[in-house]
């Protein structure tokens, strides 16, 4: 039986059913785990983008909670030349194998990022193993690390795939820090949340912001992340005040932040930040095709800095709604985005998804200096006015769908039941929507669920409570021992 023979696991259940997991496993898992050897354990939350979602990408401040529904990953070193790696499916019930030879990592200033994500991209379903085995190349290519012997690694995760709570991330930290504490590989938490970011931008093919990795890892339990994206400051956690609680509601509709509807509306907003620099007059330098380098001391690179007192007085009039590929590129050359490319073939919305950058930021910062003050009526509605008028930048930038209007609208109808602002969450196009609600709202939200399941027939998933982050729960050492 493995038993704790350091660390903390925080009173949580799931840390309890996940050791006995161990010592239980299903027959094809029977001595994975040797006895000789400890055992790493770690734990990742998902997230509940409560604001600021893709404005992450822009520079802004966003505002994430852990969630109760976690990642584990277990580590056990072996004197082997590979790493294996077992994910407990969640879709098929039964264990994915992945395995990566120690050969076959080339040297750290050889990696290429491209064919790497070619090669754990055709694993299936939906390409796990890039999120896990991923971890092994970025920390080689980025930290210079060489791996010496193999390992054994277990992921089980209780954090509904593409439902847009981030169990993409909720992987890659809990896999990362597992790495990092059997390997005795040293980094801070901010950094181990940028490699994560690398993991999901050069190895997996998303092009996501950090606001997900940030709040995986270092989020603490009933408190919001409080985070400006530039590229990762992170600030004092925001307890959440008594009288008020965030639900997720799930819509049904898969969501996936490598979809192409967010990635265009990314580049959208990247192609408004060029032309906002060159309305500037701000020096610029082409890097390569399509990517360029701009001298900015006054916004500093981020659309989330442009005020909206400035935008709409200066810049609104000169923003173009929509501009093709082709047209974009003979004039400024290319974005500073080096994780997206503008494609001369696509015709991009930009005034939307830059206007959506701007004026996210400064609903975020409204909204979180309410957090601070006594929490009125008054300010609830103030606060859900701000998430509402979330809601609808996204659908300005292509980024709602049908379910995820319709529950914002049922909670939009239900203010005398306690109920006071809603937005989708994270990408869009689907998963999550955030509620912000009078503490003690769970018959309301049970309400709204039986309504919309009676006019959907989906049955929607009820994300509430929250968890430590990883680098908070820290990591449980395992020991074979005979009773």
């Amino acid at each position: 039986m493995f038993k704790i023979i350091d660390g903390n696991s925080h009173g949580l259940a799931d840390a309890r059913a996940f050791i006995d997991l161990l010592n239980r496993p299903p027959d094809a898992l029977r001595g994975y785990f040797g006895a000789e050897g400890d055992v790493i354990v770690t734990r990742a939350p998902g997230r509940l983008d409560v604001m600021g979602g893709i404005a992450d990408y822009s520079g802004s401040l966003v505002l994430p909670m852990p969630i109760a529904e976690a990642t584990f990953a277990a580590i056990q070193q072996t004197g082997s030349d590979k790493i294996e790696i077992v994910s407990l499916s969640v879709i098929s019930g039964k264990p994915l194998f992945f395995e990566l030879s120690l050969d076959s990592l080339p040297e750290p200033d050889l990696i290429d990022y491209a064919l790497v994500h070619g090669e754990l991209t055709r694993f299936r379903p939906d390409r796990w193993a890039s999120y896990a085995a991923g971890v092994f190349y970025v920390l080689s290519r980025e930290l210079g690390v060489r791996f010496k012997g193999g390992a054994r690694t277990l992921i089980s995760s209780r954090v509904p795939f593409g439902k847009g709570v981030s169990s993409s991330a909720a992987i890659e930290v809990a896999v990362m820090r597992s790495v990092c504490e059997a390997y005795e590989i040293e980094i801070d938490d901010r950094t181990l949340a940028l490699l994560c970011q690398k993991v999901e931008n050069e190895i997996v093919g998303a092009a996501c912001g950090v606001m997900d990795q940030v709040a995986s890892n270092c989020g603490v339990e009933n408190a919001l992340v409080s985070l400006i994206c530039q590229p990762a400051e992170i600030g004092k956690p925001i307890n959440i005040p008594d009288g008020i609680e965030f639900w997720g509601i799930d819509s049904g509709v898969r969501h996936a932040v490598a979809g192409s509807d967010y990635t265009s509306v990314r580049v959208g907003a990247f192609m408004g930040y060029r032309i906002i620099a060159d309305l500037a007059g701000l020096k610029y330098e082409q890097i390569d095709d399509g990517l360029v380098s701009v001298e900015d001391d006054r916004w500093h690179g981020y659309l989330a800095n442009v005020s909206v007192d400035e935008y709409d007085r200066d810049l609104s009039a000169h923003m173009p709604d929509v501009l093709t590929g082709t047209d974009f590129l003979a004039r400024y050359g290319g974005t500073t985005d080096s994780v997206t490319a503008v494609r001369p073939d696509i015709t991009y919305a930009v005034r939307a998804p830059a206007e959506h950058a701007i004026y996210e930021s400064s609903r975020v910062a409204t909204f979180q200096n309410m957090l601070g003050t006594p929490i009125t009526g008054q300010v609830l509605s103030e606060m859900g006015s701000r998430m509402f008028g979330s809601h609808q930048s996204y659908a300005a930038c292509g980024l709602t769908e049908s379910r995820t209007d319709r529950i914002v609208e049922l909670v939009s109808q239900r203010r005398e039941n306690g109920l006071f602002g809603a937005r989708i969450t994270g990408g869009g196009s689907g998963g999550t929507v955030v509620v912000l609600a009078r503490k003690g709202s769970r018959r309301s939200i049970g309400e709204l669920a039986n309504t919309f399941e009676a006019e959907t027939g989906h049955r929607p998933y009820i994300f509430h409570g929250s968890s430590p982050g990883c680098s908070t729960f820290g990591y449980l050492r395992l020991r074979h021992q005979t009773d």
